[in-house]
């Protein structure tokens, strides 16, 4: 019988253990879910024989907690969650959440600000000498110096605040395997230097290193900091990059190059490993978790991502290559939510971080092991690339097929300029027809061309396109099925200009107002934070405007959702501003109704006429 790992003294007692050979460490509440990062290491370092528990969201203000399950034999393993802590506690605005999806009830304060760095120094504290690897999206993105958005600061490596032994970034399943084995053989944590996917503190570089600007010189000096992203994006293959090292101070931070991408065999022993798929027991009484509820039946496909996007971490954090799941993999999953008392036989969603990225590579692997583009499909899409969507098709039918499973939906999103290209032709009408349940995710971020080639996505005429081939397709099926696209506002570059431009485009072609706006947020090492905090494409260096000031960032946002009653007397200020008062008044093309009009206008609710009561 599966039973949840260990998370008290008790739970040990019960096994007959004395001692864990590792103890893993989360931000977020223990879900035994293989969305929840704790969970799938956990699982998967014990399907290798070792024993591992979970102190789940520590009372960081005292050790008492982080000694409840003792020192483990190896290693504590930490991370600060899903999500980056600071990503997790404040809005794009610095204002803090109140919500936390991934704690009990969804309430807030079960974690830390800078959660590693937190967890990391308590444990020193309490078990002094014991080998600590800190990893997860928090890690990831701070393995080397990099702009802090909530202090407005360069901060050095995570490594050196957390005082951790070694970092591991990416996925780090059999990462933290091999160095689990290395330390059961007797090798200690700070002896690992050559593991892939890993980064550490030495005093002498290794051979082949790629030296990076310092720390100090990076924090000092934009431009140097401008290089130093540059550096970083023309070396992330797996395959061909060097370590790259950073000075800070008389130390260095090495960082490995990526871990070689997983292939099909060994990502499907991961996820067939047993899951509970629900929370810990502990959580009941306070509500449950939230982030539960969408994903507890959702199925991935596959891992990373070759879109590219300056803004977005996936590939910095899962790599450009993408690494899938045999079809029979993903059949025995969906086959064993079956005997789940919760499953009502609806998956609702299949895919990654991507969803039509699935199965697809390279024509000519080798060509690909040596390239070291960001981006498969920017500024156009690789001829190299496969592009043949057979793979989700295929796929999707061996699914419909499973007797209990009513629906499946892709609800992750998909690349939709990637779908344009599908030369199996097959992958948009078999979406609609099975695979919408009435509304489809996509993000054009923006449209304005100025904008979009700083982010590294398609402009405005693709998403036309897709619009017109996705109403086109539904049209022919009889089914009324709607795009639900993301923007993105006050992104470097970005200025009122563009974003008027944005909002006639809504205004224009849009078949839903965009609830979904989202103001810029710089999170660590992505190339658009880097042109947030130095003013310079990393790319070609050159400078680019940036609408920083808050009142700006507030404009570019109430503009592109000037509808809302809130948001009228700002959206009529920056038309004013950017010398566009053509948009206000009472014509058809107006965005917002001047004050004379608007009672009539489409910001005043219609009343309902009152019912007639019977008597």
């Amino acid at each position: 019988m599966v039973q949840f790992l260990p998370i008290s003294q008790d739970d040990l007692n019960k096994r007959g253990w004395d001692q864990l050979d590792i103890i893993l460490i989360s931000g977020d509440a223990y879900v035994d879910h293989p969305a929840w990062a704790s969970a799938l290491l956990g699982r998967f370092l014990e399907s290798y024989g070792y024993r591992v528990g979970i102190i789940a969201q520590p009372d960081w203000k005292s050790t008492e907690d982080f000694r409840k399950l003792g020192v483990p034999r190896l290693f504590f393993g930490l991370s600060s969650g899903n999500l980056d802590s600071m990503v997790s506690h404040y809005t794009a605005d610095k204002k803090k959440r109140r919500e936390d999806v991934y704690s009990p009830a969804g309430k807030a304060g079960y974690r830390p600000d800078r959660a590693l760095t937190v967890y990391s120094n308590r444990i020193r504290e309490a078990f002094p000498g014991s080998a600590i690897i800190i990893g997860g999206i928090e890690a990831s993105l701070r393995r080397l110096a990099h702009y802090d958005y909530w202090s407005h600061s360069v901060r050095r490596s995570i490594l050196l605040d957390s005082r951790a032994d070694l970092l591991v970034y990416g996925m780090g399943e059999y990462i933290l395997l091999e160095i689990a084995r290395r330390m059961r053989e007797g090798q200690s944590c700070q002896e690992i230097k050559d593991v892939p996917g890993t980064a550490y503190i030495d005093y002498t570089s290794p051979a082949n290193a790629l030296n990076l600007p310092s720390f100090e010189e990076v924090k000092n000096n934009k431009e140097s900091f401008s290089r130093m992203t540059a550096q970083l994006y023309a070396h992330t293959s797996p395959y061909s990059s060097p370590p790259l090292v950073q000075p800070h101070g008389n130390r260095l931070v090495i960082v490995n190059a990526p871990a070689i991408p997983l292939d099909t065999e060994k990502l499907d022993a991961i996820y067939q490993l047993p899951f509970l798929r629900s929370y810990h027991p502990t959580y009941e009484k306070a509500g449950g978790i939230p982030a539960l509820t969408a994903v507890q039946f959702s199925l991935l496909t596959h891992r990373g991502c070759f879109g590219g996007c300056h803004f977005c971490s996936i590939g910095l954090h899962q790599g450009k290559f993408i690494q899938s799941r045999s079809v029979a993999s993903i059949v025995q999953e969906a086959q064993s939510l079956l005997s789940h008392p919760d499953f009502k036989g609806v998956i609702p969603d299949l895919g990654g971080p991507s969803a039509n990225m699935y199965g697809l590579s390279g024509r000519n692997w080798e060509q690909c092991r040596q390239c070291q583009k960001k981006s498969c499909l920017f500024p156009r899409v690789c001829k190299n690339l496969d592009t043949d969507h057979s793979p989700s098709v295929e796929l999707w039918s061996k699914m419909r097929q499973i007797p209990g499973i009513k629906h499946i939906r892709v609800a992750s999103g998909v690349r939709y300029d990637l779908v344009l290209e599908d030369s199996g032709g097959k992958y948009l009408d078999e979406l609609c027809r099975y695979h919408v349940g009435g509304q489809l995710k996509v993000a054009p971020e923006h449209i304005a061309p100025t904008v979009t080639k700083l982010m590294g996505k398609p402009g405005g005429n693709k998403y036309k396109e897709f619009l017109q081939q996705f109403q086109t397709i539904n049209h022919k099926l009889g089914k009324k099925q709607y795009l639900i696209p993301y923007f993105i506002s006050a992104h470097p570059g970005c200025g009122l200009k563009e974003t008027v431009e944005l909002a006639e485009f809504v205004r224009d072609h849009l078949q839903y107002y965009p609830e979904q706006v989202q103001n810029f947020t710089p999170t660590p090492m992505t190339i658009s934070t880097s042109m947030y905090y130095t003013g310079l494409n990393p790319l070609n260096h050159r400078p680019l405007y940036l609408p920083n000031s808050s009142w700006e960032r507030k404009a570019q946002r109430a503009l592109l959702q000037h509808r809302h009653p809130d948001n009228h007397s700002l959206a009529l200020e920056a038309l004013t501003k950017c010398g566009r008062s053509d948009l206000i008044g009472s014509s058809p093309k107006a965005l917002i109704k001047s004050t004379a009009h608007r009672s009539a206008g489409p910001l005043q609710a219609k009343k309902k006429p009152p019912r007639n009561k019977k008597k």
